[in-house]
């Protein structure tokens, strides 16, 4: 009987996690600059920051509501209608809401255009972040059943051994 060929685990690389992790630092960090010198009422720079904090926190929440969906699709389960309801519905409100108070603002067409692509920069590095981490600890999780499955083979053969003699 022939061995079954090894398991493999994939994994992201150093480079790839570090250019994911600088490129969403690089994201907060000019989404943070351009709220802070946002011109206007306090009323709307507050609300453009609620915004982008709850957009980011929708975009989180939707990666993993998506990846779970789909892992769970392959087992027969899933999530209920109405918590996609809330998921997605979250996630349309709160890119909406912040692209409309976003749009509404008497603000210079430049600044705007920089608030709005900073924005857009943002989640897109959110997604991105949130699969690489969801991967890493995916593969975490296999390769410590991996590991278990060596073991306990590993254990029995020692076992079977002892009891030929």
């Amino acid at each position: 009987m022939s061995n079954p060929s090894p398991i493999i685990v994939q994994r992201d690389t150093r480079a790839w996690q570090l250019q994911v992790w600088v490129s969403f630092g690089i994201a907060v960090f000019l989404c943070g600059v351009g709220l802070a010198w946002l011109p206007g009422e306090q009323l709307e720079q507050a609300f453009m920051v609620m915004g982008y904090v709850f957009c980011l926190s929708a975009a989180f929440v939707l990666a993993k509501f998506v990846r779970d969906n789909e892992s769970a699709a392959r087992r027969g389960g899933g999530d209920t209608p109405l918590w996609k309801l809330v998921v997605w519905g979250g996630f349309a409100v709160a890119m909406g809401l912040t692209g409309w108070g976003l749009l509404g603002m008497e603000i210079n067409v430049t600044y705007k255009a920089f608030l709005g692509v900073s924005w857009l920069y943002l989640i897109t590095t959110a997604f991105t972040l949130a699969k690489m981490l969801r991967d890493r600890h995916e593969a975490d999780l296999l390769e410590a059943r991996l590991q278990g499955r060596r073991e306990t083979a590993a254990q029995h053969s020692a076992t079977s051994g002892n009891h030929v003699n």
